[in-house]
Order: structure tokens, then sequence, then C-alpha cells
């Protein structure tokens, strides 16, 4: 089977193409802007009509939080708008489409993990602009799986691990909010989700499933920079302060842990804890700038 991965220079395309390369898996394709633009729905029905895919498994997205509040036609464009042109591509070829969605799509005021039939609050321009990403796959009648994430890291791209590495090294002490709880997800770990499902999915049946994935456990900001800093043996001392003394343009989610029962027991997957995953990617980062 054809599988197209767009997003392909991400976080989560990054570690998808390293799967492909260690196991010598053949048909899949990778694409990023310029090469293919989601927005670009003529495009990527050629794409998808013409290298016969069979799978679509969208990685691209507007991640720029804060950004989206002063630039939301941006954001709806790729985040809506391009997910509707991978959908309807699906549509036409026959395709599953596997999206990466978000759990800014809640407003963090559960008491509980969020589960997939949790009602929705979109949190701030960039959560809104996500569910209309997957409400438009909803109503395009394709074949879809929507997998919703959250605090996503890696070794690849910009993140809070690799950010919090740098001021671990640059600073004394650094302020990181404690009211704002989740799950710190590894992007090797959905990966291997991810690889783990399309290897075994039924080409035959119709899928309209939304599922939950994150590296298990619950942590703060603060406890997920502390584990960084000790992880790493950094001396910077990591301060507790409350989100409203961290003003951003994008509000965030205070309780964003998501229920992943549903993805366990669909696909029989097992969930790494997120400190287990935090430490074998930082491994895996010490070895990739020893190598250098």
């Amino acid at each position: 089977m054809n599988i197209l991965v767009t997003g392909s220079h991400g976080q989560l395309g990054s570690e998808l193409q390293k799967i492909r390369d260690i196991t010598g898996r053949q048909g899949w394709q990778f694409m990023d802007l310029p090469e293919l633009d989601i927005t670009d729905a003529h495009k990527v029905a050629l794409v998808c009509r013409e290298s016969s895919i069979g799978a679509i498994v969208n990685c691209a997205a507007w991640t720029a939080v804060d950004k989206a509040e002063s630039d939301a036609d941006a954001a709806f464009r790729v985040n809506r708008d391009g997910t509707a042109a991978l959908a309807a591509a699906a549509t036409q070829t026959g395709a599953l489409l596997l999206h990466v969605s978000t759990d800014y799509v809640f407003d963090g005021s559960s008491e509980r993990p969020y589960r997939e039939d949790d009602p929705v609050a979109p949190c701030g321009v960039y959560g809104s602009s996500k569910w209309e990403g997957e409400e438009a796959i909803r109503a395009s009648g394709c074949s879809y799986m929507i997998i919703r994430t959250s605090w996503l890291y890696s070794v690849y791209g910009q993140n809070f691990v690799k950010t919090m590495l740098r001021l671990g090294r640059e600073r004394q002490s650094i302020g990181i909010v404690f009211d704002q709880v989740g799950t710190p997800t590894w992007a090797a770990d959905l990966a291997e989700a991810i690889v783990s499902i399309l290897d075994r999915f039924d080409h035959e049946r119709h899928y309209a499933e939304t599922y939950h994935y994150s590296n298990e456990g619950v942590c703060s900001w603060y406890d997920f920079a502390r584990a960084i800093m000790d992880a790493e043996g950094l001396a910077c001392k990591v301060m507790p302060i409350e989100s409203i003394d961290y003003p951003t343009p994008a509000k965030r989610p205070h309780f964003s842990v998501l229920n992943k029962m549903k993805i366990r027991e669909a696909w029989g997957l097992e969930i790494p804890h997120w400190h287990e995953s935090l430490l074998r990617m930082l491994a895996e980062l010490r070895e990739i700038r020893g190598n250098l």
C-alpha cells in the first residue's frame, strides 16, 4: 500500500521517516512545503491519484498557538481548509485519512481525563481551527481516524524539551507554570502507534473513529521541566509560577489529560509512561549531538 505523509519536516513526520528508513518499508511518500501545500486541493488530489495512495497521514498543521491569535486566517487555512482538501482527496480515491489533532479542542475545565466523546470547547484560535478541521473530515464521508495528542516533543524541530535544555544551560533559574496539567508525548511513540495501526487496519472497512493518544501519566509543565533538568544534571533552578504570572496571547487549557483506553483496546497498544519516554528521547539527543 502506498502511504502519503504530509508535513514530513515536522516532529512527527520526521519520526515516521526514521521508522521507514530503519524498517525499509516500501511505498511511503513524504511531502512538505514547498513540494506540497495541503491547502492546494487540486495538487493534493493529483498526488493521491497519480501515486495510488491508500492511506494519508496528515502531520501538517499550523502549530504556532500564540501567533494564531493574530493571524487566524492562516491558522484556519491550514488546519481547516488544508485538512478538508486532504479529506476530499481521500473520499475521491478511497484512501484512509489518519489525521493528527490536539487536546486544544477542549477548554481544560474537566476534572477527569478527556474521552473522545466528551463535548468540545476549543481553546483559542488554534483549537478552533483544529476542531473545524476534524469536522471537515467527518463531513467529507471519507474513511478516517482522528488521533488527538498533547504536549508533543522530539529530537527534531523546536519544542519544550529542547527549550528547557537551552535555558537550563543559560540561566541560573527559570519560572514554569505549575497550574497547567497534562501529559507529554514523545513523537517517536506516537509514530510507532501510527505505524502499528497502518500495518493492521482493514483496507475494506470504512472507518469513522476518533482516538486519544499521549504517553501515560500526568504532570504539570513545572514537573516536566524539573524532570528535564534532573535527567541532564542541569543546575538551573525551576521555580513554580501560576499561569496568571506568565500571560500569553492564547489561553492554554489548565487540564488536558487524555483518556487513552479506546486506542489501547482497539489496537492493542502498550503506551509508555512519559518519564520513561523522556529519558529515551534525551539519550537519543545526546547520541545525535555526540556524533556531530
